[in-house]
């Protein structure tokens, strides 16, 4: 136990510095960004991305990332705010910022786009196979993986500093749960958004484990009123995706193909909504999708972008970032949850791996992705480094849940004395 204990200290010094390093790093390159964040650089050269990078240079703004960033820069505000008054205050400003730009592109458009181009007015584009980009054709109607990014932010936003505005964004929310049920959510932003496209694109579980995030992040704004889709959005997951024999999430009912990463994410929003006297066979599902997931996705360095359900064997040479910290997130709640041995293991191999492969460090970021001969210059969403999202709310659940063991470790000893 006094093992676990020293490695939930030096992980929770770890995670909070490196969290306060990006940040403060990011808020060092909005100055000139218009209320925008900025994290447009090569994660292998450690270049700014410049015009002659095409759609991965400035002149591009992706509303992922800024939705991210926003919710981002929200919840390390209220964190920071007894940790690093300074730092919180910072962020407090950059969000209220971010907060402005996005809710004006919402109300112009009524929803968010893949990437904005900032020579035409923030016009909606989108990247086609050749790298070219194109007018996007907007749709009412069709709600996309942007819409839930930015809504998301937009909500914890309001939540902290805009009370007034919750009511209509949390209204667009529910609007997105209604377009993934009625088959009107596109997953594929590279093409012009269409009911042809609709029509060909797999019954992937994706919109509905992402849209899972914002469960949680309500819970803890005191808004449950919101959530009455969260639990239907679980057993939907688990009733068609759940592989029994493998125990991994296929992205496609009857498909081969896995998306560990996001197998693993899923595990991580949904032990961050339930209550503490879930279901025991539930939470026990879900620990054996995130030990099944890890053991066949981590290939080292990291964990591989797709695998086999059946062999076990590695779809893609790809091993982004992301899903490390994800599993860091995951393993921590359902060590916390079952005291499991092997999900501590989890957590401490996934934490190993993260910061002494894909850390640089001097600067605090991540390489986007690596295979098993290295760092690769491969973008897996957007060129867009991470913003706080992924590695950085991953890492400040993982805080939060050493605290509580190590506030529960200190209980249990004075009791014994």
């Amino acid at each position: 136990m006094s093992e676990a204990l020293s490695f939930l200290r030096g992980a929770r010094e770890t995670y909070q510095s490196a969290n306060a390093a990006s940040l403060n790093w990011m808020l060092g390159r909005q100055a000139g960004a218009g209320g925008f964040l900025d994290t447009k650089l090569n994660s292998l050269t450690l270049s700014d991305y410049t015009e002659a990078d095409g759609m991965r240079g400035p002149r591009y703004l992706y509303g992922w990332i800024q939705g991210r960033g926003l919710e981002a820069l929200t919840t390390h505000g209220r964190f920071f705010a007894t940790e690093n008054h300074a730092l919180s205050e910072r962020l407090d400003g950059a969000a209220r910022a971010l907060y402005r730009e996005l809710g004006r592109l919402m109300d112009r458009d009524g929803h968010a786009w893949f990437s904005y181009d900032t020579a035409h007015g923030l016009a909606p584009v989108y990247p086609d196979r050749a790298g070219t980009m194109r007018p996007q054709r907007t749709r009412p109607d069709i709600f996309t993986y942007s819409d839930i990014f930015v809504v998301k932010g937009l909500i914890d936003a309001a939540a902290r500093f805009a009370p007034a505005d919750i009511d209509r964004h949390c209204a667009r929310l529910e609007a997105i749960v209604q377009a993934i049920e009625e088959n009107r959510f596109q997953i594929n932003e590279r093409c012009e958004l269409s009911d042809a496209a609709l029509a060909e694109q797999p019954a992937d579980f994706g919109p509905r484990m992402i849209l899972l995030g914002a469960a949680g992040m309500l819970k803890r704004d005191g808004l449950r009123e919101h959530c009455g889709w969260v639990d239907r959005f679980i057993g939907h997951v688990l009733e068609h995706h759940f592989d029994g024999e493998s125990g991994l999430l296929l992205n496609v009912p009857g498909e081969d193909a896995c998306n560990v990463g996001h197998g693993i994410e899923f595990v991580g929003f949904v032990l961050d909504w339930l209550p503490s006297n879930a279901d025991p066979e539930l939470v026990f599902a879900l620990e054996r999708v995130l030990l099944a997931s890890f053991d066949k996705g981590f290939k080292g360095p990291g964990i591989a972008l797709t695998v086999s359900a059946k062999t076990g064997e590695a779809l893609s040479p790809n091993q982004p970032w992301w899903s490390l910290p994800e599993t860091i997130r995951a393993a921590a709640l359902a060590y916390e949850r079952t005291r499991n041995p092997k999900a501590l293991a989890v957590w401490q191999t996934a934490h190993r791996a993260f910061f002494e492969t894909y850390w640089r460090g001097e600067p605090p970021i991540a390489f986007q992705t690596l295979t098993a001969n290295g760092p690769v210059d491969y973008v897996p969403a957007t060129p867009d480094l991470d913003p706080g999202y992924h590695t950085g709310l991953s890492l400040l659940a993982a805080i939060e849940i050493a605290d509580r063991l190590l506030d529960g470790a200190l209980r249990d000893f004075k009791q014994a004395r």
